[in-house]
């Protein structure tokens, strides 16, 4: 009887499990049984590995063979075992050495040419390998830099099953050409695509070519939208069409600083499984922008497919911006699923084949026309909605969800003097974001110690004891707050955004301008002002009741006290009598 065995690595989500591939020959009629919970895909890996291994030059062991893929209780799918299953095979049958291949984690799909093609999933395939004690890993040459990422681990990045047994054994190895000269990108590193997932993991050359600088007017939106690449701070933009709301959307991308070491490897690790790493670029360490369009169902939003989840737009988004245009067009239980997400920076899926855990910290960007018909204002001029269609359509949004946006801006129209002519005063992207970063500097540097990086992360509870603010500055919010304007997440998000006001000010803690300005970005409502003034503009000067003349002004005869009208309520007039 001869044995063998190598390992693998089964993925969840993006988070792997290391699996021994053992490979077992006994005497009798020859059969090629695998065993250990294969999915469909790699049920077949039994023809492509015979394949493989006769067209690379070797013999098929004609006899019983079983292949176990342990631990037997974890689904294992995909394609990436085929590799490692044909080496046990070949060692099983004295072709290896057993031991040169013991302490190898192999990942690779075998062609029926014996060519090694790429798999997705290798960088997090290879951070679980580096956890379990393993510096020899073995990928399709195609995907090596992005195994490389790791540290403290050795890459072979091999072509063929061929030039690995020359590698394995000091044979001299094969030359094997590239299968696409020119640099074009592999079929299958396309792997999953979600419909409409609208995925820019790397900015192309019309994004590159995006300046803030470009959109006309809006300067409290372009603040806003400062704010919240400062803070990392939810952001809702709501006005009538062709006012820039996408524009900004696009351009909040740029305004992130880069991502860090650690933020880039969880990015790059969720993007390598979805299949969407740019080709010749293994590392995304720019904030990725994600959008999807308003029929995009529920499992591509969240996460979701046949078997084992897989990564949604939310985790697409991670460390970066998805923006919803047109978002009351969403279904609303979309739209409620983000709810979670919002606040706990992950989203756990569970499944009858199992539950996993993606990460998805993303700055939310909403944007939505004020109507259907997107021409309702305060004034109602143009406007051919009835109340109750504008009503509805509002209400797609829910309280819940708005309540865990911070910022809600209103993007007036564009006027045509701002349209037409060249405003010299509008900053860059580059000026912006070199604010954004030095505030992102000062929040790190007053969250050193903490597990939180940005103002968006810190809890509430934490910002209302740990760090004070500058005497008499909640005073505002809490107004707000005993007349039902603002509720406790609300005030805690009130005071999230004070602080990156202040930390692009320059200032050591907040003031009461800041949460007055925070205030303002999340209510709409100026304060000093009654909350009517946030639909009709500052109210007209009540007229004094207690003068006769104020009565005759307004068209209405002066009230009388109450007890006036107790004693001296008008008789009925007689009626007339007929002739």
């Amino acid at each position: 009887m001869a044995f063998a065995r190598t390992c693998s690595v089964a993925l969840v989500g993006v988070d792997g499990v290391i699996v021994e591939v053992q490979a077992d020959l006994e005497p009798g009629v020859a059969a090629f049984t695998l065993v250990g919970l294969p999915d469909k895909a790699l049920s077949e890996a039994r023809d492509r590995v015979r394949a493989a291994v006769v067209n690379s030059g070797e013999a098929w062991p004609q006899r019983k063979l079983t292949v176990g893929l342990s631990p037997a209780s974890v689904p294992k799918s995909g394609s990436g075992f085929d590799l490692a299953v044909a080496c046990a095979v070949l060692a099983a049958a004295e072709r290896l050495d057993p031991s040169a291949i013991a302490d190898l984690l192999l990942i690779g799909e075998l062609g029926l040419d014996g060519r090694v093609r790429p798999v997705r999933g290798v960088l997090p395939s290879v951070l679980t390998a580096a956890d379990a004690g393993y510096r020899r890993v073995v990928v399709a040459d195609q995907t090596a830099a992005e195994a490389g990422l790791v540290p403290g681990v050795t890459v072979l990045g091999v072509r063929s099953l061929r030039q690995l047994m020359a590698m394995l054994t000091g044979a001299p190895e094969p030359e094997e050409p590239p299968d696409r000269p020119g640099g074009h990108p592999d079929p299958l590193m396309a792997g999953l695509m979600l419909p409409s997932a609208g995925v820019r993991g790397l900015p192309d050359e019309a994004a590159a070519r995006m300046d803030l600088a470009d959109v006309a007017g809006q300067y409290e939106a372009r603040r806003a939208l400062e704010i919240a690449a400062a803070g990392g701070h939810h952001l809702y933009l709501k006005g009538p069409p062709g006012a820039g709301k996408t524009m900004l959307a696009e351009r909040l991308p740029a305004l992130l600083p880069p991502l860090t070491q650690k933020e880039a490897l969880e990015v790059t690790a969720v993007h390598s499984v979805a299949g969407l790493l740019p080709a010749g670029r293994p590392l995304i360490d720019r904030a990725p922008y994600c959008a999807p369009h308003h029929s995009t169902t529920m499992p591509a939003i969240v996460g979701g497919g046949s078997g084992l989840p897989r990564p949604g737009a939310v985790s697409l988004a991670h460390r970066g911006v998805l923006f919803l245009d047109e978002a009351p067009e969403f279904p609303v239980r979309v739209l409620d699923a983000l709810r979670q997400p919002l606040e706990s920076g992950e989203m756990v899926i569970a499944r009858s084949a199992g539950s996993m855990r993606l990460p998805a910290r993303f700055l939310l960007c909403l944007a939505a026309n004020p109507c259907p018909c997107g021409r309702h204002s305060r004034r109602g001029e143009g406007c051919e909605c009835t109340p109750a269609m504008v009503s509805r359509y509002q209400g797609r949004l829910s309280g819940p969800l708005l309540d865990r946006v911070d910022l809600q801006v209103q993007v007036a129209p564009v006027t045509r003097a701002e349209l037409m002519q060249r405003d010299t005063s509008a900053e860059t992207t580059e000026v912006v974001a070199a604010r954004v970063l030095a505030a992102r500097g000062r929040a790190a540097s007053r969250l050193t110690g903490t597990p939180w990086r940005t103002n968006a992360e810190v809890p509430g509870h934490e910002l209302r004891t740990r760090w004070q603010l500058a005497p008499g500055a909640l005073n505002d919010a809490a107004r707000q707050l005993e007349r039902g304007l603002l509720t406790a997440r609300g005030l805690d998000r009130v005071l999230r955004v004070a602080w990156t006001v202040a930390d692009l000010a320059g200032r050591d803690r907040p003031e009461q301008r800041d949460i007055r300005t925070a205030l303002v970005l999340r209510t709409g409502v100026e304060q000093g002002l009654p909350l009517t003034g946030r639909f009709f503009g500052p109210p007209e000067p009540v007229p004094d009741r207690t003068d006769d003349r104020a009565g005759d002004k307004a068209g209405r005869r002066p009230p009388r006290p109450r007890s006036a009208r107790r004693t001296a309520d008008p008789q009925p007039e007689p009626e007339e009598a007929g002739p």
